[in-house]
């Protein structure tokens, strides 16, 4: 099948999600609910879809790339359950529906998250195992495991959130500002499309080229994350606004002011843009990606 539209790529995931995840046994029910639930709040599924979308950009078979991609969505999701706590933002709503800990109890929203964080690792090993008999697959494999752990972890998405939350209340230069970013949000996008294109038996100009594209849009998304926080419809968004403020987080508005924000995401979606745009119509969906992302804010 010949993918382009994103929404092709989001149903393949939505379709799969679930099918990764370990059985759990009858006295841990509990906990498969509370993964479940956060699983199937819906949102956006950036990251899977674009691992899947490098993969098949560097000439890979997409439903091999399936383990991977959901494994990833399991992190992104543990992620926010325990970004929702009260000693982390504190949040009610989690895409219009209420965060896990108002249903399940902060104990087990804490347990949930780590529940799907190590059930990713052992999805992306068990898949490896299958493997072990052809070396170049295997390596392909193992190479995407490490950057989703890498992207992840505490050179990744961990080191940024340390830094927002100790910033919080002081004042942040915007060296730190774009530290914390491409780390706490890009670093999960660039994992995903490096994981992708290492599926995807990619190339080095290839490989290169799909990393600054994922790092432009990862810092795009996040400064239109923020403008939304001042500016978005609750009801559309689905969660609380103005939690920045509050929490006196530091923010792109914070920083650049709001106007600047708004150029500087245009400037970061335009390179987005430049970067992809001359692979024609292979890169065709990426460019409309990183369109699509800006314009959440008008």
């Amino acid at each position: 099948m010949k993918y382009k539209l994103y929404e092709e790529w989001k149903a393949l995931i939505e379709e799969h999600l679930l099918d990764f995840l370990p059985d759990v046994d009858m006295n841990s029910l509990s906990l498969k609910e509370s993964m479940e639930y956060s699983l199937e709040t819906g949102g956006k599924r950036v990251r899977p879809v674009l691992l899947l979308a490098a993969c098949h950009f560097c000439g890979g078979e997409v439903i091999s790339a399936l383990p991977y991609a959901c494994a990833l969505e399991y992190i992104h999701t543990y992620s926010l359950i325990h970004d929702d706590l009260p000693a982390m933002d504190n949040d009610d709503l989690r895409r219009g529906k209420p965060t896990n800990h108002k249903v399940f109890g902060e104990d087990m929203a804490i347990l949930a998250g780590d529940g799907l964080l190590n059930s990713a690792y052992e999805v992306m090993n068990k898949d490896m195992l299958l493997y072990l008999d052809q070396p170049f697959l295997l390596n392909q494999r193992v190479r995407a495991a490490y950057e989703i752990s890498k992207g992840a972890g505490c050179r990744g998405m961990i080191a940024g959130q340390v830094a927002d939350v100790e910033i919080e209340g002081k004042i942040c230069s915007k060296e730190l500002l774009d530290y914390i970013h491409l780390n706490k949000t890009a670093a999960l996008l660039v994992a995903a499309v490096r994981a992708g294109a290492y599926l995807g038996g990619s190339n080095r100009q290839k490989l290169d080229d799909l990393t600054e594209y994922a790092e432009c849009i990862g810092l795009a998304f996040q400064i239109a994350d923020d403008l939304l926080d001042l500016f978005g419809d609750e009801a559309v968004v689905g969660k609380k606004l103005g939690v920045d403020q509050k929490l006196k987080k530091a923010t792109f508005p914070a920083l650049w002011g709001v106007e600047n924000s708004r150029e500087k995401l245009r400037e970061l979606t335009d390179r987005a843009v430049s970067i992809m745009i001359d692979y024609l119509e292979d890169g065709e969906f990426f460019v409309d990606l990183a369109r699509k992302l800006a314009v959440r804010i008008k």
